[in-house]
């Protein structure tokens, strides 16, 4: 039978030893009362609008704002980071229009999968040699990871808002776990982003109102992930060959100089989803889709969200070769997908011949939202010289 651990010291090398068997690049500890100043930004973000159609957000302000009020037991918060960087930089990607880039969490596995097993395991042993209770969250319930993780010392949020390690730049999944266990906590980061804007200068949609201010609603990984509705117009040319999220601010940040390529195998892109042909995309019916991306949180979205993603990104390449793969997409039962098929056509076809595919089609369309995508498409065209 095995020996409580009751020092707090003896208590923390056996988390420390047991996370870095699980994979775990980073872990720290802070108190559930470490983040005093988190109310008022969520507060804030939330009352200008910024968090968009993310209704939860707001709906479950009060216990996201405080760890205590979503676990009143929780004495310490033990914070984990995983390192996903990428072997390649995600941005060499955009000059090849007639591909489709994936954010680079999103290229295998389903992180959430991969960590939270791992979580649940370490959780498990921390009550087996030290009693008490725990919770596990891995970005699935109302928990600020990201300012937790700063004031348990594991990097500090850069002005994109994301966390930034001193020792693995800007490729960090993280999770946490509650215990009822009094741990000593670690030392706060600081913040190192200087003077330095390149997050804020790379944002191809200008979604920073401010250093360390996130408007989502202009985030491309919100456009593309989040947003159940079309892409508003005036992102669509932004988006450029983005089919799922956005590595942008990422990637730019000085601080990679120190990341090194994640060594989770789960992590490391698949080979079609390291650049896939938008050609090939545009093709996926439901069942291939979720074929494609069988444990993959691409699946999460489902195909018509997905697909109109690729339009978008069809629609940008300047590729005439992708108009026999969109053209049958005007057909597809989800409006969504026919709306988004009509903006790439209109990009992709002659002005002439798309002004006459539109008046033949416009009466044809039962959908409000996709008439109005015709029309406006139609109204464009015009406009424009041929």
């Amino acid at each position: 039978m095995r020996t409580l651990i009751s020092d707090p010291k003896r208590l923390r090398e056996f988390i420390d030893r047991e996370a870095r068997k699980a994979g775990f690049d980073l872990v720290g500890v802070t108190r559930p009362d470490a983040i005093p100043l988190a109310p008022e930004r969520l507060k804030r973000f939330v009352a200008q609008g910024f968090h968009g159609s993310m209704g939860w957000m707001e709906e479950t302000m009060a216990r996201r704002a405080d760890p205590s009020t979503l676990w009143p037991e929780v004495r310490s918060v033990i914070m984990l980071a995983m390192n996903y960087g990428p072997d390649c930089d995600p941005l060499a990607l955009m000059d090849r229009t007639d591909r489709g880039a994936i954010s680079v969490y999103a290229r295998n596995r389903d992180y959430h999968d991969v960590m939270k097993g791992r979580m649940k395991e370490i959780a498990g042993k921390i009550v087996s040699r030290a009693g008490g209770d725990v919770k596990v969250f891995v970005d699935t319930a109302p928990v600020m990871e990201k300012p937790l993780a700063e004031a348990a010392g594991l990097g500090w949020q850069g002005k994109h808002t994301n966390l930034v390690s001193r020792s693995h730049g800007s490729w960090l999944f993280l999770g946490s776990i509650f215990t009822t266990a009094e741990l000593e906590p670690d030392s706060r980061e600081e913040d190192h982003c200087g003077s330095c804007r390149a997050c804020l200068d790379a944002c191809p949609t200008n979604a920073f109102p401010a250093p360390y201010r996130l408007d989502a609603r202009r985030c491309i990984s919100y456009l593309t992930i989040e947003n159940k509705g079309p892409i508003p117009h005036e992102f669509r040319r932004a988006i450029g060959n983005r089919i799922y999220g956005c590595d942008d601010c990422l990637a730019v940040c000085p601080w990679n100089k120190f990341a090194r390529v994640a060594t989770e195998a789960r992590f490391f892109a698949r080979e079609e989803l390291r650049s896939p042909r938008l050609a090939d995309l545009l093709t996926l019916d439901d069942a291939a889709f979720r074929t494609l991306f069988s444990g993959s949180p691409i699946k999460r979205i489902g195909r018509d969200r997905f697909i109109r993603n690729v339009l978008v990104a069809a629609g940008n390449s300047g590729e005439s070769a992708l108009v026999e793969a969109v053209r049958p997409l005007l057909a597809d039962p989800s409006p969504l997908v026919r709306g988004a098929a009509v903006w790439a056509l209109s990009q992709l076809l002659p002005k002439p011949e798309f002004i006459l595919l539109a008046r033949r089609s416009l009466h044809q369309e039962a959908d409000e939202t996709v008439q109005q995508e015709w029309r406006a498409a139609m109204d464009t065209s015009l406009e424009t010289p041929a």
